[in-house]
């Protein structure tokens, strides 16, 4: 069970790594950007295109290799740093963002809470790969 939830959590994570190509025009970057020196406008496009890579890759293992994920002791550890690095995501969708970008906002909250519910589910996917897991080699 908890490998259809991987492969679940897979097509996810690359439906968000797609939604990254929407962010320069949705947020406008070309206008806000105006002020900010070249280095830092090409360090956030450049870090934006590897989160994105990123989250590419993570939902590509999930989904062609769930069933190591977690039978291995190697998908077991991987579980484990995969479900803390998004519990920390999931904290940081409370204090790394202002509650002003969105309270108040019927949009915005929603997608506040979509994307508090998705950090949720993914981390808890990642534990309970690691909880059901082999532990040891």
């Amino acid at each position: 069970m908890i490998e259809l939830h991987l492969k679940i959590t897979g097509i996810l994570l690359m439906a968000l790594a797609a939604l990254h190509i929407v962010f320069p025009k949705y947020f406008q970057w070309r206008k806000e950007f105006l002020p900010l020196s070249l280095i830092t406008k090409q360090m956030f496009y450049v870090h934006t295109f590897f989160i994105a890579l990123t989250l590419l890759f993570m939902g590509l293992l999930c989904i062609t290799s769930s069933v190591e994920i977690t039978t291995t002791v190697l998908g077991t550890r991987l579980s484990l740093g995969l479900s803390i690095f998004w519990t920390t995501r999931l904290i940081i969708q409370f204090f790394g963002y202002s509650s002003i970008l969105w309270r108040g906002k019927k949009l915005e909250t929603i997608i506040h809470v979509v994307f508090t519910l998705l950090w949720v589910y993914i981390s808890t996917v990642f534990f309970i790969a690691y909880w059901a897991g082999p532990k040891f080699a």
